[in-house]
């Protein structure tokens, strides 16, 4: 089931970045909606085999999205991500940060900044996601943690959710 949809990941090792951009076989308002709802993002946003579960979230300026991503056997990943602008439909950015179950920040892994931007391509939608670190050791410890694998893995749930909800 391979659609011939834009994927690119870049990375900048001058910038400290990432740019991923990314093709979905929908609408830019349900592409926007699947990064911005909780009970959406519980259903994508992992690499297979684990889940996501949202302890809170508050999609506004200023606001936040703790979660966990699960392992089958239980083990849960946490993070907290907190918004910081956002245009509705259009593009929001956000620190991203690995954390603890109580939402407390892990100063010992990378943080990162991601402006997020959705885009129409016909009836398709582009997001072009620029992740920024604060240094070249932080980007390089992403990627040596297999950031572009998962993140591989995670927009494809995005797409078979999508074929789903637009099934539906």
């Amino acid at each position: 089931m391979k659609h011939n949809l834009q994927f690119d990941f870049l990375v900048d090792k001058e910038k400290n970045t990432l740019t991923i951009t990314r093709e979905f076989a929908a609408n830019r308002q349900l592409v926007w909606d699947c990064y911005t709802k909780s009970e959406l993002l519980d259903q994508w946003f992992a690499p297979q085999p684990l889940t996501t579960k949202t302890k809170s979230m508050d999609f506004s300026e200023g606001g936040h999205w703790h979660y966990a991503m699960v392992e089958p056997n239980g083990t849960e990943y946490w993070g907290l991500t907190e918004y910081l602008t956002i245009k509705p439909i259009d593009y929001y950015i956000a620190l991203d940060a690995f954390s603890n179950d109580k939402g407390e920040i892990n100063p010992e892994l990378p943080r990162a900044k991601w402006n997020v931007t959705f885009t129409d391509k016909g009836h398709n939608a582009i997001v072009e996601t620029i992740v920024t670190y604060n240094s070249l050791a932080d980007l390089e410890a992403v990627i040596n943690m297999g950031m572009k694998d998962g993140l591989t893995s995670t927009l494809e749930r995005l797409d078979s959710l999508l074929l789903t909800i637009n099934k539906g």
